[in-house]
């Protein structure tokens, strides 16, 4: 199937305005995915179940999802795309909520715009399989899209013991419950905890410094000496004392050089008229001819000037020469200082700024009494640091505690009602190290049955207790944190009729206030749904497609929940038309 490049949107506009604050998906769009060639979909708010027959590729959807936005990595991606295809597009349409707006203009990638489409394509190309994503047209990497993830969706599946397990997680979860104010002073314990480890940090290398210094000490101290006995003054010093030098080692050629110049100008030579008596000649002819003409003026002026500077020259250089003198002790004393100062430069391999600069350090250190006081100093303030990090930690142990109290009663109001009169659950928050995100581990403890000890939820609690867990988790979850669309992958497997009834009713609630989809196999919860999905499968020419159909008659429900119920026998049609006559209620 040819595939055209990604459209804007993937499927119509909401036909009801969502929840404010929270992400609706409305619409996705597959093009060679799986057993899918082509597929388009819109999506409505609330609640939206998707049956159908196992294998039939009900899960593909929620894949596809899960793939568009981050998932599905290198050979993970290969058995996404159709058998046979190069090319392969999923397309996901958003009306983002407040939290997903706020981080798209963060990263300039939407300005105003009221949907956000998130595209995925992969080509196969010489056995190699290379995948690009877009938002909005806008190229992103995994790591944009898994960071904008969670504020669009919130993927579930049944028996999910590895996120249970998963260390910190449990943590994470009750400090979510915790809403802004938790957050607020979990900020506080990790601005405390980058302080501290800046304080410790410094620490740490002054201590190593004094080591080395204790071994570098008495190389240190006579490096000292030896750069006060130099009396280093001023950086520029070798480039002075080089300009001396070079005028003392050739005074006699300077002072030869000057009476020539002097003669020249002031006294003549080889009875030739000196220059000066030139220009005073020249003066006197111009006065003159200034008489004859005024216009001259300026002429006359400007040779007087000239009179005036080369007399002015004349006296600068007997000031000049004044100043030279031919001394040679004074010489060697100038050299022997000079060779001092570049023997320094080259032992140490600096210039002299840099070692007065040195210099000064180590007298700093000196003065301040060494390592030992300044290791004196950084201890107080490491510990000060510490101090202040472990009572914000104690802030907020004493907040997680107080959510702890309040996770434990909205979980114990939701599991009972599902089947689970006898259960116990208890969040446990234990004193550990401390971290970035404080010094507590949290740990879910739970028991289903009278007599049972309570014990870590994700090794004790059963396929369908882990399905009624986590539903009741994520609603709980809801009330605080209602910013993304919640998918429920089959989560209602292996519970009664009865559980699933209540179920249905957690999620129909759920629907209320945010965007809800569940893969389901029971006729209760297919029942309870605002909009029915059925995912079917059918062979053509050898080749398996899948095919996915709103279910809008009243009469297809029935059909469809019939099915679920056991087949289309009399009982089960009656079956599926009451559940529907009590949802309709």
């Amino acid at each position: 199937l040819p595939c055209s490049p990604p459209s804007k949107r993937a499927g119509p506009p909401l036909r009801s305005a969502p929840t404010p604050g929270s992400a609706v998906l409305t619409g996705l769009r597959l093009e060679n995915i799986a057993l899918i060639d082509s597929l388009e979909l819109a999506f409505d708010q609330g609640f939206s179940v998707l049956t159908g027959e196992t294998g039939a590729g009900k899960s593909i959807l929620l894949d596809a999802l899960d793939a568009v936005l981050g998932g599905f990595q290198a050979s993970a991606s290969a058995r996404l795309l159709r058998s046979g295809c190069q090319r392969a597009v999923i397309e996901a349409s958003f009306s983002p909520g407040e939290a997903a707006r706020r981080w798209l203009l963060e990263q300039e990638i939407i300005d105003g715009e009221e949907d956000l489409v998130v595209s995925r394509e992969w080509r196969s190309q010489q056995e190699r399989l290379t995948s690009r994503s877009r938002l909005n047209g806008v190229m992103v990497n995994r790591q944009q899209l898994l960071a904008l993830r969670p504020l669009l969706i919130d993927l579930t599946v049944q028996g999910q013991t590895q996120q249970l397990a998963r260390p910190g997680q449990q943590k994470r979860w009750l400090d979510r419950l915790g809403g802004a104010p938790l957050e607020a002073e979990l900020r506080q314990v990790r601005t405390h905890w980058t302080e501290w480890q800046r304080c410790r940090a410094e620490l740490e290398e002054a201590e190593r410094d004094r080591l080395l210094l204790d071994r570098q000490r008495e190389e240190l101290d006579a490096l000292l000496e030896e750069l006060d006995r130099a009396e280093l003054d001023d950086p520029q010093e070798i480039g002075q004392l080089e300009a001396e030098q070079d005028r003392l080692v050739h005074g006699v050629r300077l002072q030869d050089g000057l009476s020539v110049l002097i003669g020249r100008l002031q006294d003549g030579a080889d009875q030739v008229p000196s220059a000066l008596d030139h220009l005073l000649a020249s003066c006197h002819e111009l006065q003159l001819m200034h008489g004859l003409d005024p216009s001259l003026k300026p002429l006359s002026e400007r040779c007087l000037d000239l009179q005036a500077g080369v007399q002015d020259l004349i006296s600068d250089l007997e000031v000049y020469g004044a100043s030279l003198e031919s001394d040679p002790e004074h010489l060697a004393v100038l050299q022997d200082r000079l060779s001092h100062l570049k023997r320094l430069e080259r032992r140490h391999g600096q210039n002299l700024a840099d070692l007065i600069q040195r210099r000064d350090a180590l007298r700093v250190r000196h003065q301040a009494g060494g390592a030992d006081a300044l290791i004196d100093r950084l201890r107080d303030c490491e510990k000060t640091a510490a101090a202040i990090r472990d009572q914000s930690n104690t802030v907020l142990r004493s907040r997680r505690l107080a959510v702890a109290d309040q996770l434990q009663e909205r979980l114990m109001s939701h599991l009972r009602p599902m089947g689970l009169a006898n259960v116990r659950f208890e969040v446990v928050v234990d004193p550990c190290e401390p971290g970035e995100s404080g010094a507590d581990v949290v740990r879910f403890l739970f028991s289903a049955n009278p007599g049972q000890p309570m014990a870590p939820l994700s090794e004790v609690a059963s396929g369908g207790e882990m399905s009624r867990f986590l539903l009741a988790l994520k609603t709980c979850l809801a009330d605080v944190d209602g910013s993304s669309t919640l998918l429920f992958d089959e989560i209602d497997t292996g519970v009664s009729g009865r559980v699933s009834g209540a179920m249905a009713d957690v999620l129909r609630t759920l629907s209320r206030h945010r965007q809800v989809f569940c893969v389901t196999h029971q006729p209760l919860v297919a029942a309870a749904a605002d909009h029915h999905f059925r995912v079917s499968k059918q062979v053509s020419d050898g080749v398996t497609h899948s095919r996915v159909s709103q279910l809008r008659d009243t009469r297809e429900r029935q059909r469809e929940l019939a099915e679920l119920a056991g087949g289309d026998r009399h009982e089960a049609q009656a079956y599926a038309a009451s559940l529907l006559d009590q949802n309709a209620a």
